[in-house]
């Protein structure tokens, strides 16, 4: 099999890099390599953030509906190479096909978001604010933004959380793509370019977290986006706000639902273990925990593993896939590590995915469904994001345990319920410390036009992804108040020390 030599992407040219170091791609169905992409020097990424600051003034200055036609353009090339780019993605992440096209999809989302920028960019004003005085706020682009992308999500992340707003406020950005998954992103970066992307705009690079440390304190970087671990994300967020850039990490999670015992059991459970084991549960929106009211957990907990058992293991690429392999060989390590301590922990393994070998991907990163029973407070497993097709099986008397269960933990990106009470579902949505809330619903992400809302130690920041939030972050304001002198007024002796600040006369 011939390796592809991947290059990184300043002012629309793809460079070969010159560090001479190159860090493996694999194709983790089969274990494989199929490409290497560039550890880029320190010059080559500041080469990267000098273009973006070179770009910014003329890209600030265009109508808000030019750079919308930017976007709009960018969705429907993307329609068009959507299969081509769901499979590329299928086969250097490892997500099934269903799963890999939704993430494609996330990307037009997006788009159809950002192209709403018009209204969204709108300020306000009010004439006669205090008298003869009319005050104005406008929002205003901010400057060169460093985005941060995961493994986990290399369309929707970069090309859907990132970069549409990011541009079509009026930005530039500096694009950090993931090292593991970068085709995906820096396919996506050429039909951006077919779309007209004018020079500078984005820049694409791939590096080492030196040369990403550097730039949190860079002069010419105003902001920072990321999306990956806790550690990380804590770690990015306190040096770029020290050095005054606006920052937004969105990190770990360990969602929970609550399945109450008035709930369709099996209706349930098939739900539960979609959300547990789509995309093999590296998604900072898996459900990795659950809390079973006792009276029904028996039988919730069979009826998961059946279906578990069920579940089509296999190469990402293959229709029938329902689970595919993780990301690494390393990962898969990590993930088995994790299953072995939860059993010494106490917890009871029910399903237990260590040793899966699907026929035909024998070298490949796979970690079958895994149901751990009897998960305790204070076990780890059900505690820490572990990031791959484990779910942990908490028990409860009631709705009140429950949900002090749920909220013990330091994570709250999303929480379900699960019941046939509206009582119980109306309590929970209000009283739930998960900042995205599924009644009923596995998977409670809303649309690209909420922002993506996570709490606790999920996210760092003040303002979400996506949403009017979204918007808000790639934005700065600015009120003008202007005053035009009447004849009259112009022959006024007197100013006053609070002049057009307050409306009173003093």
């Amino acid at each position: 099999m011939t390796i592809r030599r991947l290059q990184y992407c300043v002012d629309n040219a793809w460079k070969e890099s010159k560090a001479g170091k190159y860090t493996a791609v694999m194709n983790p169905s089969t274990g494989e390599q199929i490409a290497e992409t560039p550890v880029c020097t320190k010059d080559e990424v500041e080469a990267a953030v000098a273009s973006c600051r070179a770009a910014f003034p003329a890209w600030a200055a265009k109508p808000v509906a030019v750079r919308t036609q930017l976007i709009f353009k960018f969705r429907e090339i993307v329609n068009a190479h959507f299969e081509e780019l769901s499979v590329l993605l299928a086969t250097e992440m490892g997500k099934n096909l269903e799963e890999s096209r939704g993430d494609v999809f996330k990307v037009i989302e997006a788009c159809e978001l950002a192209v709403a920028a018009p209204l969204e960019l709108q300020g306000y004003s009010l004439m006669e604010a205090t008298r003869s005085h009319d005050i104005t706020l406008v929002r205003e682009p901010v400057g060169v933004f460093l985005g941060i992308a995961p493994y986990n999500f290399p369309a929707m992340i970069p090309f859907g959380w990132f970069i549409p707003g990011c541009i079509v406020a009026g930005n530039c950005m500096v694009l950090k793509a993931a090292t593991m998954v970068p085709q995906t992103g820096m396919r996506l970066m050429e039909l951006l370019i077919e779309a007209g992307l004018p020079k500078g705009v984005v820049n694409l690079v791939t590096c080492s977290r030196d040369e990403l440390t550097a730039l949190l304190a860079h002069k010419d970087i105003d902001g920072v986006t990321f999306v990956g671990s806790e550690s990380v994300g804590r770690k990015i967020y306190a040096a770029a706000s020290a050095a005054g850039k606006r920052v937004q990490c969105l990190v770990e999670a360990k969602n929970h639902a609550l399945i109450l015992e008035d709930a369709p059991l099996e209706w349930t459970a098939r739900r539960v273990v979609n959300s547990a084991f789509g995309c093999a549960g590296q998604r900072c929106m898996a459900l990795p925990a659950v809390v079973v009211q006792e009276s029904v957990a028996d039988e919730f907990v069979r009826i998961m593993k059946k279906l578990g058992q069920e579940m089509v293991v296999g190469a990402a690429y293959e229709p029938a896939t329902q689970l595919g392999p993780v990301i690494s060989a390393a990962h898969k390590a990590s993930v088995e590590k994790w299953i072995a301590k939860g059993i010494e922990e106490g917890a009871t393994a029910v399903l237990d995915g260590r040793g899966c070998t699907p026929k035909g991907c024998e070298k490949g990163y796979f970690v079958g469904p895994t149901i751990l029973d009897n998960v305790k407070p204070g076990m780890s497993v059900g505690d820490e994001e572990i990031f791959g097709p484990v779910l942990c099986v908490k028990r409860c008397k009631d709705f009140e345990e429950g949900l002090a269960i749920m909220n013990a933990n330091p994570f709250a990106n999303g929480s379900s319920i699960f019941t046939s009470s509206g009582h119980y579902a109306r309590e929970f949505a209000s009283r739930t410390d998960g900042g995205m809330v599924g009644v009923n619903v596995g998977i409670p992400v809303p649309l690209g036009f909420f922002p993506f809302s996570g709490h606790k130690r999920s996210f760092y920041g003040d303002l979400h992804v996506l949403g009017r939030d979204g918007m808000r972050f790639y934005t700065k304001i600015k009120t003008v108040t202007t005053k035009w002198v009447s004849p009259a007024e112009s022959q006024e002796a007197k100013v006053s020390t609070w002049e057009g600040t307050i409306n009173r006369d003093l």
